[in-house]
């Protein structure tokens, strides 16, 4: 079979095209093109499969790749044909059919069957483009400048299948021997008629006079206009915070049914949650943060049904069962601990009762083979945690080092862990299945379901025990000071090993994002920003002032001295601390903080070498009862540069907002200046490059390896090739009303672009009804000037000014409104929580955080308000977002 490949671009003197084919369970092949008149470059091609798949790159003169296509063509040739001559265009990731065919597409289309297309001998060319049509009333129709294509009337307009998701296609006969000038449009099969014609230039093709020779023309790119894109609106709530009948205390998997009921009565179409990974590391508090995962794949026990298990619960436990079931769904919060040891406690008498059975179980048999790779190290790690009362595995008595030789026994029967490893194996057999069925019914009413990734993992995790390779066990990565922290956060995660990662070209993370993919339609990327940088700290650190960028381009002692600056490691590098200092920390207390520094020959003063990181003054400070420790600590970051050792080097980074320290004003008032203007270039202007290569080495292979539709959680200090990416990638931003970009008081959603996830809070901050309170004056701005209101602003957070809040949000181009549930009560005074303490869901500044909000209210009276989710209802059907 020939293929004879032309595509149309436009390279500069010394650069070329290569066709690469990617062929299962065979090397990649390569072809080099050559160029003919008008930028076309043409190759042939020997191919003998019915389908292939395919990619252009643009090389120098020395073989480096300038730019590749990070989406793969895909083209099935018909059987009667031997050759083929395709006419192709470049495939750029943000081309709307590589983002927007997705498996929302696929939920929202559920009950579409693929049509063949008959390809006949007499047909001369097939036209095939990529349009992610949402609308399933609609149809994509070919009109051209020949008869064979009905001179442009839109009566005779040639009707295209849609083969496969997005994917339209016809076959005719085009028999005049004239330039083909041809548009795309929709066609309404409700109306029966062409409701709209594609915009721009014409698109055209050659003819074809060839026999036995059948052209394909591969567009891509259907103009689409905003209105015709995909638009929808949802609820963002965790899965923990969810309230039912059926509860334990507790949000659970179960109860995404009801959310999902109510949330078909107000037309919303997408259902955003948290992470719901295992979190379990000593069964307190603690463990109720959700970004702290101890596996990347295991689900969370506290989301599992009791009354939902495959067995019942033994006869026994029934009545306590219940009275437990309304002691805790009496509570306004969670409490985490009460919760999880009662699920424990019926989960282990469930499976000990039912041991045989389940054992037998062939489905659960299936499910363990299917999972062994994260099942068992799983599994075993949770044993091991509870036997030695910690998820530290340094500090266990055995397998401090995963050796999965001597891990596999645990499920051997004749080992004395095997029911305890089969125990956890059996519950996140329950919670796939529970999880599953919420997510099929979700996706019955057509509603698709959003995750949250973490970008980082907890350093006490399965993944951290059995691949330490694949991460920088001797750092921490965390955040720079932002409007939520003056102090930075320090997340006390490790960071990655990209290189190694890399080196089995990210299988870590395509198994991770395949994970997901089996419940979720989207994913939200947490701090996308940590696949351009990550801001780590050294271990010695608690403060995430302390952290740095990495990689980025560093300080080295050269620059100093090009830049005339008198570097000196002890004056730059240590706290700098003398009277005048001590006394602003301490006041009074100065004498107490003498035993942990000692003076110098120059009158300033040192930490002893048993104090002198933040590290060691809070482990000092753990068990003792007068307790300065968070002065000395705050004390130790008065730096100027931190440190780091560089292939055998030390170099050097600017402390964050290093003119806000005290070292810093005791500086003359040229050295001021001359580090003020490192700074500005350290932060600002050397790093962009860099940041962007690193983003898209890693970011296209793992994107390519999902069909979920990617949103990056990209706030706080964004570098401007931040965007450029994220726009290169097709992956979608978030704009947060409060969380401006820029120095503006508040981002307009009226001007927000098509790439848009719009909101007005996040679980990361106040709720509409909190932050209203937070900032008279902030408040008051934003009453006048962005919800254009005259006089005093009320005290209050009214409902009618919700509602002005959600419409601005919902009357836009964005291509996703998400709403915190807090958000929609506060257009309701009868629906609104009368606790508003209760209503924040996180505070960053606070670490550890108890995460323990639960609406208010059932969601079975909510579904049941029909005059409420009747009028957001038509909000959203009035704005285009159903």
């Amino acid at each position: 079979m020939k293929l004879y490949f032309n595509i149309e671009y436009h390279a500069k003197p010394g650069e070329r095209l290569e066709l690469i084919i990617s062929e299962k369970d065979s090397a990649v092949r390569s072809y080099m093109m050559f160029h003919t008149e008008n930028g076309l470059w043409k190759c042939e091609v020997d191919f003998f499969s019915k389908s292939i798949d395919y990619k252009y790159q643009l090389k120098d003169e020395r073989g480096n790749i300038l730019r590749e296509e990070f989406v793969l063509h895909h083209l099935s040739f018909p059987h009667n044909y031997k050759e083929f001559l395709i006419f192709d265009e470049w495939n750029s990731k943000n081309f709307p059919e590589n983002y927007l065919n997705n498996k929302i597409l696929r939920n929202k289309l559920s009950q579409l069957v693929p049509r063949k297309i008959s390809v006949l001998k007499k047909h001369t060319h097939l036209f095939r483009i990529e349009a992610p049509v949402y609308n399933p009333n609609w149809e994509i129709v070919l009109i051209g400048n020949t008869l064979s294509l009905g001179n442009w009337s839109y009566e005779n307009s040639i009707h295209l299948s849609q083969t496969d998701f997005g994917i339209w296609e016809a076959s005719v006969d085009i028999p005049e021997i004239q330039l083909i000038q041809y548009k795309y449009a929709i066609f309404d099969t409700i109306e029966g008629k062409i409701i709209d014609i594609e915009s721009g230039e014409n698109r055209s093709t050659v003819p074809n006079q060839q026999n036995d020779v059948l052209q394909i023309v591969a567009d891509h790119y259907f103009r689409f206009k905003s209105y015709q894109m995909y638009h929808d609106a949802g609820v963002a709530v965790p899965v923990f915070s969810l309230r039912t009948e059926d509860g334990f205390g507790v949000g659970e998997f179960s109860d995404l049914k009801k959310l999902a009921d109510w949330a078909d009565k107000a037309s919303l179409g997408i259902v955003q949650i948290l992470p719901i990974n295992d979190t379990t590391a000593n069964y307190s508090w603690t463990d109720s943060y959700p970004y702290a995962a101890v596996s990347v794949y295991a689900l969370h026990p506290q989301y599992i049904s009791i009354e939902n298990l495959d067995f019942k619960l033994p006869k026994e436990l029934v009545e306590e069962f219940h009275a437990k079931k309304s002691e805790l769904n009496s509570l306004d919060l969670i409490d985490y601990e009460k919760m999880i040891s009662s699920k424990w406690k019926y989960l282990k008498a469930v499976f000990n009762t039912e041991k045989e059975k389940i054992y037998k179980d062939r489905s659960f048999k299936k499910f363990i083979k299917d999972n062994e790779e994260w099942l068992l190290p799983y599994s075993a790690f949770c044993v091991l945690r509870d036997k030695y009362k910690t998820p530290n595995f340094n500090e266990w008595k055995t397998h401090k080092k995963y050796i999965a030789g001597k891990i596999s026994p645990f499920f051997s029967a004749k080992n004395k862990d095997y029911d305890a490893s089969m125990l956890h194996a059996w519950v996140q057999f329950q919670l796939h299945k529970q999880l599953k069925d919420a997510v099929d019914y979700v996706h019955s009413l057509g509603i698709s379901l959003k995750g949250d990734l973490p970008i980082g993992i907890y350093r006490h995790s399965v993944e951290a025990w059995a691949e330490p390779d694949l991460f920088g066990m001797d750092f921490q990565a965390g955040a720079p000071p932002d409007q939520f922290t003056e102090i930075g956060q320090n997340w006390e995660f490790p960071t990655y090993n990209w290189e190694a990662m890399k080196a089995d070209d990210y299988r870590w993370w395509k198994n991770r994002f395949k994970a997901l993919e089996q419940y979720f339609d989207a994913m939200r990327i947490d701090h996308i920003l940590g696949f351009f940088r990550i801001w780590r700290m050294p271990i010695s650190a608690t403060q995430g002032i302390l952290g740095y960028f990495y990689p980025a381009v560093p300080v080295s002692f050269d620059e100093f001295k090009a830049r005339h600056i008198p570097f000196d490691f002890e004056r730059y590098c240590k706290p700098f601390i003398n009277d005048e200092i001590l006394w602003k920390y301490f006041g009074e207390e100065t004498f107490k903080a003498l035993q942990f520094i000692h003076k110098n020959p120059d009158g300033n003063y040192q930490f002893k070498e048993e104090f002198n990181t933040q590290r060691k003054i809070a482990d000092y400070f753990k068990n003792q009862p007068e307790d300065i420790s968070e002065k000395l600590i705050s004390l130790c970051a008065n730096v100027l540069f931190l440190t780091e050792e560089k292939n055998g080097e030390t170099v050097y980074h600017p402390r964050f907002n290093i003119f806000k320290t005290e070292s810093y004003q005791y500086l003359s008032d040229w050295e001021r200046k001359s580090i003020y203007e490192l700074y500005q270039d350290y932060f600002f202007k050397r790093q962009d490059y860099l940041w962007k290569e690193k983003a898209m080495e890693k970011l296209p292979v793992i994107l390519n390896a999902t069909d979920m539709l990617i949103c990056g959680e990209d706030l706080g200090m964004v570098p401007d090739c931040v965007p450029e990416v994220m726009d290169e990638l097709a992956i979608v931003a978030l704009k947060v009303q409060r969380m401006p970009s820029g120095n503006i008081p508040f981002s307009n959603p009226k001007k927000a672009g098509y790439m848009n996830v719009v909101t007005a809070s996040s679980h990361d901050s106040s709720t509409l009804r909190q932050w209203w309170k937070e900032n008279p004056g902030s408040t008051q701005i934003y009453f006048n000037q962005q919800l254009n209101q005259i006089g005093k602003a009320p005290h209050d957070l009214e409902p009618y000014l919700a509602e002005i809040i959600m419409k601005q949000h919902l009357y836009n181009d964005a291509m996703l409104a998400i709403f915190p549930i807090q958000d929609f009560f506060a257009m309701d005074e009868n629906l609104v929580n009368s606790k508003i303490e209760n209503e924040r869901i996180n505070n960053p500044a606070v670490f550890p955080h108890f995460w323990r909000y639960r609406i208010h209210l059932n969601l079975e009276i909510l579904t049941k308000n029909v005059e409420f989710n009747q009028k957001v209802s038509n909000w959203i059907n009035e704005s285009g977002r159903s």
